[in-house]
């Protein structure tokens, strides 16, 4: 079997994908642009990666390419119609960061209602230093129990976020589908849970459906001064719209572990706005990656790569 790792630098150095034990040979590159996914992967029986994609266009052209091994949860980055098509496998990862995202949205919400940032940046600035008296009250702090924490999604990662808000005191929503006419036990409907909630934390895949899930609409829909995190994926968000409603004063903060692009150009509008806005913390899509996340990353891919060579599924 011909093993290709495409983005060998998705993981870090210390965190290597332990060998399959099948004859094999392995070869991976630190990250594969555009233009050399299809001469890299054409020798491939086997190709591992993060976030290369793979276009029926391209996978057209790999004849040999049986399996499709990630070492991510999401798929979107795979053409999966396509795929099943041409008989290609593709096996994800899950389950794997359902500890470690949910501390991350923790911290992120503990950071936005207590202004973490906003005071550490004080900090840095002197303005503390300045001071006349032993503190001051330029930000707000607000207290974390009583809030209601709306979540869309509700698999292992959301229900995660959810069993660790109600341990705080907080009162915990899953959103319905938007589209539904009927509402599941367990549920509010989407719309509710927006106009309910003091956060709102998104864990829901990225499809058509749900890109740009949050937009002007639906940002509108949030009471003024709602707070918004997102560790899924970027495009659930209309950046635009999340930037002019943080503007506005309308969204009383943001946190974010992803963005459309990524990583994003020097141009990109949140990021140039973040430094004025104490409101709006970014994280460089890690909240996947604490060392016992990795550990179980890792082996999983293993085992996928095993299990598709002895039983073809």
């Amino acid at each position: 079997m011909q093993i290709v790792f495409l983005d060998r630098s998705a993981l870090p150095e210390n965190s290597p994908i332990p060998r399959p034990d099948f004859a094999h040979q392995w070869r991976e590159y630190e990250y594969t642009l555009p233009e050399q996914t299809l001469e890299r992967a054409r020798e491939a029986d086997i190709i591992i990666t993060s976030k290369v994609v793979f276009s029926r266009e391209i996978m057209q052209q790999l004849p040999k390419l049986k399996l499709i091994a990630l070492t991510a949860t999401g798929t979107n980055n795979i053409d999966l119609v396509a795929a099943e098509e041409l008989g290609i496998r593709v096996k994800n990862v899950a389950g794997y960061s359902a500890v470690t995202v949910p501390e991350h949205v923790i911290g992120f919400i503990f950071a936005l209602k207590h202004s973490l940032t906003a005071w550490h940046t004080d900090a840095l600035r002197g303005r503390w230093q300045n001071c006349k008296q032993f503190c001051y009250f330029d930000h707000p702090l607000r207290d974390v129990r009583g809030s209601t924490l709306g979540i869309i999604g509700k698999g292992c990662i959301g229900q995660e976020v959810g069993r660790l808000a109600q341990a705080l005191g907080m009162q915990v929503l899953y959103a319905e589908h938007r589209t539904a006419t009927d509402c599941r036990p367990g549920y509010t409907p989407f719309e509710q849970v927006l106009s309910r909630a003091d956060i709102i934390s998104l864990h829901c895949p990225l499809t058509e459906d749900t890109r740009h899930l949050i937009n002007r609409e639906t940002l509108a829909l949030l009471k003024p001064g709602a707070l918004l995190i997102n560790t899924g994926r970027g495009p659930l968000i209309d950046e635009d719209a999340l930037l002019e409603a943080l503007r506005s004063g309308h969204l009383g903060g943001a946190a974010l572990d992803v963005l459309t692009q990524e990583p994003p150009p020097q141009d990109h509008a949140l990021m140039n706005a973040a430094p004025e806005l104490p409101n709006l913390i970014i994280t460089p899509h890690i909240a996947w990656a604490s060392e016992s996340a990795l550990k179980t990353l890792t082996e999983k891919v293993r085992l996928n790569l095993e299990e598709f060579v002895a039983t073809g599924k």
